[in-house]
């Protein structure tokens, strides 16, 4: 598959719980496992179908047990047998929390 971020990934256990922003029938809650996370954007499962283009708000817990928010915009949608496989780029995230992620990556190669 075509590498299409523009920023190192790091994998992430992590949960992040969802909600729709743009269009929809109002707020809705997902949950959701992260695969992996880069300063851009962030990769991961769930077993709701989500809107290519929709604007999700986002809550997400790094490793220091610290939580992100964070606005995301869904640009790719995989379906994989009971579940899907999303990529989101983040959308009008503050640079203190993006620069957060990088520090992180910089100790952890």
């Amino acid at each position: 598959m075509e590498e299409k971020r523009k920023a190192v990934r790091t994998e992430l256990t992590s949960r992040l719980i969802v909600k729709q922003l743009t269009g929809g029938d109002g707020v809705k809650e997902v949950a959701i496992e992260v695969n992996d996370v880069s300063k851009t954007g962030v990769g991961f499962d769930c077993t709701e179908k989500l809107e290519i283009g929709a604007i999700y708000e986002g809550f997400l817990t790094i490793w220091t047990k610290e939580v992100l928010h964070a606005f995301m915009e869904i640009v790719r949608i995989v379906k994989d047998e009971d579940h899907y496989v999303y990529g989101a780029i983040f959308v009008g995230m503050p640079e203190t929390e993006s620069q957060r992620i990088e520090v992180y990556q910089a100790f952890n190669k």
